[in-house]
This record gives structure tokens, sequence and C-alpha cells, in this order.
């Protein structure tokens, strides 16, 4: 009889960061998922929760994709032996035909390229990256309208 492997608990979400004032502050038109490159130190930072998109984005530059912004904490024993850079561009991965993809989008004005969410995906961080384009103030105030009559809504179906 051989020895029976333990399965590892999983927690329900894979998620790592999310980047909520994208979400807030534009309107999402295309999305593509992208692995990214990541210095050891980044991974343990990652999996102690230390990580921010808030003020990240993604530029495009000699036919390579980066993420600019995203801000990982170093942790203090993972760092002992390296000069960690908290906000250092990082490499995603994407092929050709979806970075092509992605610079004849952000190429029209008025269209950028943020990041939404990284999580994990077997033992991979991935990136949640998409093409954007900019709302307006009314459009925030339509959107948040909506969303509170949905609350109301559901509200009183609940209830009723």
């Amino acid at each position: 009889m051989g020895k029976q492997k333990k399965k590892k608990p999983t927690n329900g979400s894979s998620t790592i960061a999310l980047n909520k004032k994208a979400r807030h502050d534009y309107s999402i038109d295309d999305k593509f998922e992208a692995g990214v490159s990541l210095l050891g130190w980044e991974v343990k930072s990652i999996r102690a929760g230390k990580v921010q998109l808030v003020d990240s984005y993604v530029i495009i530059k000699n036919g390579e994709v980066w993420l600019v912004g995203a801000h990982m904490t170093p942790l203090i024993q993972a760092c002992t032996h390296v000069i960690a850079e908290p906000r250092r561009e990082r490499k995603l991965l994407l092929n050709k035909r979806e970075i092509a993809k992605l610079h004849r989008h952000t190429a029209n004005e008025g269209h950028t390229c943020v990041c939404l969410a990284l999580y994990w995906k077997a033992n991979k961080v991935k990136a949640e990256i998409a093409t954007v384009t900019g709302k307006k103030q009314h459009d925030k105030r339509a959107a948040e309208k909506e969303r509170d009559w949905n609350k109301q809504k559901h509200r009183v179906l609940k209830s009723g």
C-alpha cells in the first residue's frame, strides 16, 4: 500500500488583488489574461497579501507589455539579500496576436489599458488586464444610481 497525499484546503477565492477604482473610473471594452513575470520576493509578498493595484496601468514598449505602478510591499525576511523595488515594472506574458490587439485598441484616442485583478491559476500568478475608455462624471452618477436601484429592488424582493 502506498502513501496517500493530503489535499491542501482551498479557500473559496483565488483572487489576490482587485483594482476597484478602475471599474469605477473606466468602462471596460475587452479583457485579457496575462501571465506575470515575478521575482522570488514578489511571490512571497503576494502570498502574504501585500499587493496594491490602485494606480497601476499597462504599457506596450518595444513589442512587450509591462505592468507599471503595481505596489508589492517586500517582506523583511524575504529581502535580506536582494534590493527590493516595490513599484518596479513587471513584464506581462501575452502572445503576439494579443499584443497586437492591445496595441490597436490603445492607439485610439481615449483608450488605455489597465490591470483589473491579480489571481492564482494553479500555481501561477495571472493578471486580468482590459482595454478601457474613461467614463464621464455623468456616466459615473448613472452607474451609481443603477447600483442603488438594484440594491433596493433586491431588498424588496427578499423581504416580500
